[in-house]
């Protein structure tokens, strides 16, 4: 019976030589898939002023368009892994419950995309291939019923190195791609996800509301603004009597609508022209 660090060695030894190939995506996440059991493996590129491009998704064509369709659309930035890389540039593996914000399985953002891809665990890595470009490799759990336990995250852990060098030999190559047209979408979003609703809410209602979208719940909301759960609340049904929503569902949508109606954008409230 071979050990896992010989199985290890044979996905790497076949790996290298695809190098700057289309077939390299596809066997990374078989040496993943070698070293720890996950159902769904996901490779997203993340650009400076590009939308996000999927490089790999292993889940089947169908699946694929409906998962991945409102996420590159604007929830990508909300997306815990994306949030990190962005904000705290954070960098190696990660466990989506370390990320995530206290309530997140309550928010609108979980119950509208996450729940709806089946995930129940995910780990993922985040490699920063320059100041202005990074990879997420997302590895998810939707059938296997046990969270990945401390051994096998300490085991991807110490391949981090590996894979990120690996990363960096595919899409830094000269041989890589060729870049997509220029396409300014993720900093118009990230833009308009600042500014969402400020037009219509005051300051303290602006932030409840952002707190909303980037996944926190009442509770998590309070303890960072320093303010009581009740307060909250209250803050939260004057931005939907506004914003004219009634619950957190119709606020993630008009969120992600008005986002997918932008053209020409340059700053502002995106629901300026919208409502």
């Amino acid at each position: 019976m071979s050990s896992p660090f010989r199985e290890f060695s044979n996905h790497l030894a076949t790996i290298m030589p695809e190098i700057g190939s289309e077939r390299l995506p596809l066997l990374l996440i078989r040496l993943l898939k070698s070293l720890v059991p996950f159902d769904n493996g996901v490779i997203l590129h993340y650009r400076h002023d590009e939308k996000p491009l999927l490089v790999y998704n292993d889940a089947p064509p169908l699946k694929i368009k409906q998962q991945i369709d409102t996420f590159i659309n604007g929830a990508f930035l909300i997306d815990p892994f994306y949030r990190a890389a962005v904000d705290d540039h954070a960098s190696g593996l990660h466990h989506l419950s370390d990320l995530a914000p206290n309530g997140f399985e309550e928010t609108e953002y979980y119950r509208s995309y996450f729940r709806y891809t089946e995930i129940k665990d995910e780990v993922g890595f985040i490699i920063h291939l320059s100041a202005e470009q990074f990879i997420n490799i997302s590895m998810s759990r939707l059938t296997l019923p046990q969270p990945f336990n401390p051994a096998q995250i300490g085991l991807l852990k110490d391949i981090t190195e590996v894979v990120e060098t690996l990363c960096k030999l595919q899409w830094l190559a000269e041989h890589s791609p060729q870049p997509l047209p220029e396409n300014k979408l993720p900093s118009q979003l990230d833009s308009a996800l600042k500014h969402f609703g400020t037009a219509y809410l005051t300051d303290r209602e602006t932030q409840v509301v952002q707190l909303f979208l980037h996944g926190h719940s009442t509770k998590s909301i309070a303890e960072r603004l320093g303010i009581s759960p009740e307060t909250v609340k209250l803050h939260r049904k004057n931005s939907y009597a506004k914003l004219d929503v009634s619950s957190q569902a119709e606020l993630f949508h008009l969120f992600i609508d008005s986002l997918a109606s932008l053209s020409d954008y340059s700053g502002g409230d995106p629901l300026v022209g919208y409502l």
